[in-house]
This record gives structure tokens, C-alpha cells and sequence, in this order.
């Protein structure tokens, strides 16, 4: 297309993004005016896309990190012809794939599901990584970013990652307009200080006006040339751009425009250009990864004392060996999760984000999008700092593995910076996840396999000290399910443990044995989904339950427990043993007991709830 056309299309995207919004009577128009004519010229001339084959390997990947500009993405959509005038209009109606945030639920054509801003380039490297190092293609990812968002301190882990893995193949396209939610950003239209910092982080850059598409026109083919180093264009906008009454003005962020009808007039009315975007190039599939093979997991013989920590990295090693779909994030913590097994076995599939685990988040998500199966892993309590990604990545339908080591009171010394007390509660919290707490090593092994054939979330939780092994190498584990590992016709109570705490419950129901008390023990491994049936038989046959659990009672075991009854089934008289104290330093078998979660405090609450029960 030549300037005219050009400049024709990014008017038509500005007045589609106008009456997108004004029909649905809320959106964010003035962001998408803003960005319109770096969008016009993607689309038109640089952007190498087959709508018709969204899965296309060679296809270009786009990501439109500022989301709430979501009536500019669909209004390019109208213009390639992969949406028409009439879903137009259906933005952010009852049922519509025009979500107010786009999200790949949703449309084909969307990588991740974006809004909460920070995350597009983020999830931006993880799809060119997996371009670059997974499947040797040429294809180009695209991430439109605000500038507001620039103020994450996730976008600058991106931008650390992306110029260190020398990700040429990246181009950020940032929308100065100068102008956040409730007012000017941090550094306006300075197009130098955006410069200077992405410039340290190794980035080339290039400052533009944004309005001139010439110049954008320029901009993307220099992008497009440059080797060796992402390309960060810094385009000055103003935001709601072309109409007098908002061009550059405080106070309309996230509102339909005031008077549409007279705004489109004076953007020149509705147009209907429609343009035939660049196919991609014939680019050959990758390499397969190959039809799954038999998984041969690891074994343990009972008796043996084993880290489920170390279990969880020679069962990824050997699912790596039989899957080459499967690829293992770490964040810089591979020597004490294990996943250095992996690492050992198959580099290639190995991806080290170090002490990002924003970035290592966005990147297994990044590569899901891409068709792998991520096996991300770190410390328990360090996931709290990507629980933001985590939750949108349940957003987008995204199926990713995370592993949790160290967790609980009985990491021991090192105190409670280190310990992960919640993570079962925000990942049970997470829409559709899969939450799993193995004791032994070859449950371990077993879950870590059935993982990679869940949808969703899935989160793994292990632990660092050793644990005796219960279960022989082929017993079966079913996601959902739990395992009776006590069980008679005299059981007064049930002890429902999981992880550390199961070795801990059995050593209690023999003391309790020793006094004449029979007590049941469940190993409730599968936290979410939790296993209902078992739960309630043992509740209607013994009456009354303890939970113990390595977790703040808040969201873990005990809630998990209570579930089971939240459907009118009777509840049963009910003890949570939990970490209720805030723990210092001490040794693993110390905290256990201070916490009251060892089997000296089950024992003891056992043996209080069953007197209670019987007292006239």
C-alpha cells in the first residue's frame, strides 16, 4: 500500500475502535486511536500471517500486551477479513468473542490473554525462544506494549532475557501517547529515556514519530534486518489521536467517546478498506517432536529414603526422554529442585531464566503457545512472586506444569523466607488447576508423568528432606484420588494427611494403635481435585477427622477436606492441624513439632478428639 492507503487504514482502524466502543458503551477507543497507524502499517507490509491457518509454523506471532486496546485488534481484524462489520459490533456483548481483553479461549488468531499489563513481552520471549532454539523457524513475534506498562518491573526481566538470548527474531512496539489511566506516564513522550533503558539491557532501538507511517514503515524493516539483538521501536503517539476533543487529553481513559457519530465524522467516516496481508513464507514444520514414547519412570524399592524433590528430576528426565514436546524451565534454583536432571539429559530442552520467575512463568507459557509441555520449577514461596502470570495464564487456556520444592516447615534451617505456606491456597484458587502434594518417590514419578496429559494448571508440591517410600514402583495414582493406607472395621477416626505429613500420620496411628484407638490414614495426594468418596466414607464409618498438613490452614488440606461436605453432605467433627505460628530456624523434625503437625501432636490430637467424642 502506498502513504494514502496507508494513512486511509489507520483512520478506518481509529473509527472502527470508535464504534466498537460506542456500541458497546464502555472499551477503551483513545488508547486504540493512539496505536492505529502503527497497526496499519504491521498489518499491510510487515506482518506475515494465514488467518485461515492460524497454526501455520510459519506464520508471524503477534501480541497485544496493552489488551485493553482490544477494539484496535479487532478492527484489524475486520480489515483482513477474518471478522466482519457485524461481530464488530458485538465487542463486549453477552457471549461475543470480543472480549473487553482479548484471549485465545476466545479468538485463534490471540497468543495469550493480556490485561493485566507487563505481560505481552514477557510471554513475547517465550514464544521466540521457542522459535529460535525449539523450532528453528523465522518467524517474527510482534508485541504492541503501552508505555504506561513500561513502569513493570516484569517488562524489564523480558527485556534482561530477550537480549541476552540474543532474540532477534523480537520486536517490541512501544505506543508512547504519553498518557496512563489517571493521568501523564512517568516519562511522557521521552523517547530517549525509554531508549536508554532498553538500549542497557542490550536492545537496538529506534525512535519514530508514530503518526508518520513512512517512518514506521522504515522502522519495522530495520527491525526486521537487525541480527544478533531484539528491537525495541519507540514510537511518540498521542493518544486519541485525530479528534479534537480527545486528541491528547487527560480524563478519557477507558471511555467510549462522548459524541461517536461526530468524532467518526471528523476521522473522516466509516470506510470499509479491506487489504490481503503477507502469507508466510513456505516454511517447512519443524522438526516433529515425535509421537510420545513409553515413559520408563524411575523405581524405588519400599523402605528407601528419597527426596521427592530428587524424584520429581529423574521422572522429568525420563518423560523428557520419552516426549520431545516436553522442555523444563528453571529459576536458577535447578541444583536444589532437581531439574538439573532434566538439564543433564536433554540441554537443548533446557531453558535457564535465572531469578526471574515472572519471566520463567511467561516463558513456559509462551512455549504451551507454541505446543510444548513446560515443566517450570523453582522454590515453593518464590512462585508468589508470579502469581499474577499464573493467573492469567489460567486465562488463556494455557497448559502448564509448576513444581514447587522446599515447601513447608520442614525445609528446616533456613527459616520462613524460604518456605512455601501458601502456595496450596493460591494455586487451589487458580481456575481449573490441578494440585498434587506426593509423598514418596514413586508417587512422585507417577504424577509427574499423568501431568503432562492434563489441561490447565498444574501445580506439583515436593520436598526437600528425605522420606521413607511407601508405595511399590507400580502402584497407580489416579488425579483425584487419594490412598487408604490404614483401614478397619473399628477405626474411631481418620487421620487425612499429604506430603510430609503422611510418614507423620502413620507413626501416630500406631501409637494411637498401641492405646487401643484404631485410626484410619488417607494420603490425600490429589488436593484438587479432592477425593470426595473416600473422604465422606471415612467420615460416615469413623466419624470424625483430623487434617494435618505442612501449609497455613488458611486455603490448603483442611480446606481441600471440607469440600468434600460443602454439598449438604454432613460434616464430620473436625480437627485441622496447621502451621499457625510463624516459624524461625530450626531442624526439619523441630518445626514439625513446634507447628503441632508431627506425629507426637496428631497423636495427641487424635487421641482428644475421639475422648470428646464419646463424652456422654
Amino acid at each position: 500500500m502506498n502513504t494514502g492507503e496507508l494513512v486511509e487504514l489507520g483512520q478506518q482502524l481509529r473509527v472502527d475502535s470508535v464504534r466498537a466502543a460506542a456500541a458497546a458503551g464502555s472499551g477503551h477507543p483513545t488508547s486504540s486511536m493512539s496505536a492505529a497507524d502503527l497497526m496499519a502499517v504491521l498489518l499491510a507490509g510487515h506482518f506475515r500471517y494465514d488467518f485461515d491457518h492460524p497454526d501455520h509454523p510459519g506464520n508471524d506471532r503477534f501480541v497485544l500486551s496493552k489488551g485493553h486496546a482490544s477494539p484496535l485488534m479487532y478492527a484489524a481484524y475486520k480489515a483482513a477479513g477474518a471478522i466482519d462489520d457485524e461481530e464488530l459490533r458485538t465487542f463486549r456483548k453477552l457471549g461475543s468473542r470480543l472480549e473487553g481483553h482479548p484471549t485465545p479461549r476466545r479468538l485463534p488468531w490471540v497468543e495469550t490473554a493480556t490485561g493485566s499489563l507487563g505481560q505481552g513481552l514477557p510471554v513475547g520471549v517465550g514464544i521466540a525462544l521457542a522459535g529460535r532454539r525449539l523450532e528453528h523457524t523465522d518467524y517474527r513475534v510482534w508485541v504492541l506494549c503501552g508505555d504506561s506498562e513500561l513502569a513493570e518491573g516484569s517488562v524489564w526481566e523480558a527485556a534482561e532475557h530477550a537480549a541476552y538470548e540474543h532474540l532477534d527474531n523480537l520486536i517490541a512496539i512501544v505506543d508512547v501517547n504519553r498518557l496512563g489511566q489517571r493521568g501523564p506516564t512517568r516519562h511522557g513522550h521521552d523517547l530517549d529515556a525509554y531508549a536508554r533503558r532498553f538500549q542497557a539491557f542490550g536492545w537496538h532501538t529506534v525512535e519514530i514519530d508514530g503518526h508518520d507511517v513512512d517512518a514506521v514503515d522504515r522502522a519495522y524493516g530495520e527491525a526486521a534486518s537487525t541480527k544478533g539483538q531484539p528491537t525495541a521501536i519507540l514510537a511518540r503517539t498521542l493518544k486519541g489521536k485525530g479528534v479534537e476533543a480527545t486528541e491528547d487529553r487527560e480524563g478519557l481513559h477507558g471511555k467510549p467517546l462522548k459524541d461517536a457519530d461526530e468524532a467518526i465524522a471528523e476521522l473522516g467516516g466509516p470506510r470499509d478498506l479491506r487489504i490481503t496481508v503477507r502469507q508466510p513464507p513456505a516454511a517447512t514444520a519443524p522438526p516433529a517432536a515425535g509421537r510420545p514414547g513409553r515413559v520408563e519412570l524411575p523405581r524405588w524399592d519400599r523402605g528407601e529414603e528419597v527426596a521427592t524433590r530428587n524424584a520429581f528430576g529423574e521422572a522429568l528426565a525420563a518423560l523428557g526422554t520419552a516426549r520431545g514436546d516436553v522442555v523444563a524451565l528453571d529459576g536458577e534454583v535447578g541444583d536444589s529442585t532437581r531439574a538439573e536432571f532434566f538439564a543433564k539429559q536433554h540441554p537443548e530442552r533446557y531453558f535457564e531464566c535465572y531469578i526471574a520467575e515472572q519471566q520463567m512463568v511467561a516463558t513456559a507459557v509462551g512455549m504451551a503457545a507454541r505446543g510444548r509441555v513446560p515443566y517450570a520449577s523453582t522454590f515453593a514461596a518464590f512462585l508468589t512472586r508470579a502469581y499474577d502470570f499464573i493467573r492469567m495464564a489460567s486465562i488463556s487456556g494455557s497448559g502448564i506444569n509448576l513444581v514447587g520444592s522446599h515447601a513447608g516447615v520442614a525445609i528446616g534451617q533456613d527459616g520462613p523466607s524460604q518456605m512455601g505456606l501458601e502456595d496450596l491456597a493460591m494455586m487451589r484458587a487458580v481456575h481449573g488447576s490441578t494440585v498434587l502434594y506426593p509423598c514418596d518417590a514413586n508417587q512422585t514419578a507417577r504424577l509427574v508423568a499423568a501431568m503432562a496429559g492434563l489441561e490447565g494448571i498444574r501445580y506439583l508440591r515436593t520436598s526437600r528432606g528425605e522420606s521413607p517410600v511407601l508405595y511399590g514402583p507400580d502402584e497407580e495414582f489416579p488425579v483425584g484420588g487419594s490412598k487408604v493406607l490404614r483401614s478397619s472395621d473399628r477405626d474411631r477416626l481418620t487421620l487425612v494427611a499429604a506430603g510430609v505429613t503422611v510418614p507423620e500420620a502413620l507413626a501416630a496411628a500406631d501409637a494411637l494403635a498401641g492405646e487401643g484407638i484404631a485410626a484410619r490414614v488417607i494420603d490425600l495426594y490429589s488436593v484438587k481435585p479432592v477425593d470426595r468418596e473416600t473422604l465422606r466414607t471415612a467420615a460416615e464409618e469413623t466419624g470424625c477427622l483430623v487434617t494435618v498438613e505442612d501449609h497455613h490452614p488458611e486455603g490448603g488440606l483442611g480446606d481441600a477436606v471440607l469440600d468434600a461436605f460443602a454439598d449438604g453432605h454432613p460434616v464430620p467433627r473436625l480437627v485441622r492441624l496447621a502451621v499457625r505460628d510463624m516459624p524461625g530456624s530450626a531442624s526439619p523434625e523441630e518445626q514439625l513439632h513446634a507447628a503441632g503437625i508431627d506425629a507426637e501432636s496428631i497423636a495427641v490430637a487424635g487421641r482428644l478428639l475421639v475422648e470428646e467424642a464419646i463424652v456422654p
